[in-house]
């Protein structure tokens, strides 16, 4: 390409393992492979706002490939509502200004399920997009896995190792809360790698009876203790019945107070919603007769150290996608599929989840060795 191509690259949503990483693999292919210019832009989409940069040389990109979190910084910032003082403002235009102002050939948006429908937006701003997918939560459509998922599966396991040691000395039921609001990919992944007694996922609802009535049979066969993961999302059966009706109610409605009246119950439900894991932790304690104990691994899943698995997966999407800027291919994401990458239309992603099907071959192992799902 011309020696006065540039580009510009952004992270954007939540951090997570790899990040660097990706960055690198993209900065280093520009710059060294295809005689690029690179432009970072600081926390997301606010600095393509703000005009905040970070002119990307080899010297920024040297060392970074173990770190954790993000050289550019990152925020959940979107561009068509974006905090402005005190009230919200559609800074399309503005991102669409200083995209020429700087004249960009592109721009890279790095991040998970919002930032690939925020980059869609400004592909409908007549801006030339690449995306990359990043998350802990494997949710993002059209690619095998996104990086950030395998570090945090790591570390999530890793945490039900150690609170084995715990639950089976002090005869305790130990639930783990992991993350996943919509998707189950880390709960199921940790827990089954962990050994957990039962998993909860927000795709199959469950019943607190039947986990109860799990634990109780462990009980009588011995085991004295009981592990159990529970994705952030998941619900039980009933709470899905809330959800599904307000879902349609919303769906069904005429006027927009209506609307905004289903989707105000929607919010208030998942508000109400960020203590259920408690809850369950005291019914289960209740229930079973058995001390229990809830641990939140929170962000702590999505620290810290790249896995190999990580790093690799990043270099590998950051590279492809320094490949699709010079073939000057646009609104594409660049996806893992097999051993190889390839350039998904952005319409095909943006608005999709990737949710674990109820017979993924995970969900159907984790059954045969006997973990209670919570549905049977």
């Amino acid at each position: 390409m011309p020696t006065d191509t540039c580009i510009g690259v952004l992270t954007s949503g939540g951090d997570c393992p790899g990040l660097n990483a990706a960055i690198r693999g993209l900065g280093k292919a520009a710059l060294d492979h295809y005689n690029m210019s690179v432009i970072g832009f600081r926390d997301g989409f606010r600095g393509l706002v703000q005009d905040r940069t970070l002119r990307i040389t080899s010297d920024q990109l040297s060392g970074i490939l173990t770190d954790g979190g993000t050289i550019l910084g990152t925020s959940r910032d979107k561009p068509h509502k974006m905090p402005i003082g005190d009230r919200t403002e559609d800074m399309t235009d503005v991102i669409v200004e200083n995209y020429h102002r700087h004249g960009l050939e592109a721009v890279v948006c790095i991040g998970g399920g919002g930032t690939q429908k925020n980059a869609m937006r400004l592909v409908e701003a007549g801006l030339n997009v690449v995306t990359l997918p990043k998350t802990i939560d494997n949710d993002i459509a059209e690619t095998d896995v996104s990086f950030g998922f395998d570090t945090a599966l790591q570390i999530a396991t890793e945490a039900i190792d150690r609170l084995h040691s715990t639950a089976t000395s002090h005869h305790r039921v130990i639930v783990v809360e992991l993350m996943g609001h919509r998707a189950g990919w880390l709960a199921l992944g940790a827990g089954i790698a962990g050994g957990a007694d039962v998993i909860l996922i927000p795709e199959i609802p469950y019943d607190p009876n039947l986990v109860t009535k799990a634990i109780k049979r462990r009980a009588r066969r011995g085991h004295r203790f009981s592990i159990v993961a529970v994705a952030e999302g998941a619900v039980t059966i009933e709470q899905q019945q809330q959800i599904d009706t307000l879902l349609q109610e919303k769906k069904d409605a005429q006027e927009k107070d209506e609307k905004k009246a289903a989707s105000d119950a929607l919010k208030k439900f998942h508000e109400d919603h960020v203590d259920h894991t408690l809850l369950l932790t005291g019914q289960l304690e209740e229930s079973t007769g058995m001390e229990s104990r809830l641990t939140i691994l929170g962000h702590l899943q999505r620290g810290g150290t790249p896995s190999a698995a990580d790093r690799l997966l990043a270099t590998k999407l950051g590279t492809a996608c320094a490949r699709l800027l010079a073939d000057r291919k646009y609104g594409y994401m660049v996806a893992s599929q097999g051993d190889s990458t390839a350039a998904v239309p952005l319409e095909k992603v943006a608005g999709n989840k990737k949710l674990v099907p109820t017979d993924h071959p995970w969900v159907e192992a984790a059954r045969r060795v006997g973990t209670c799902m919570g549905d049977e």
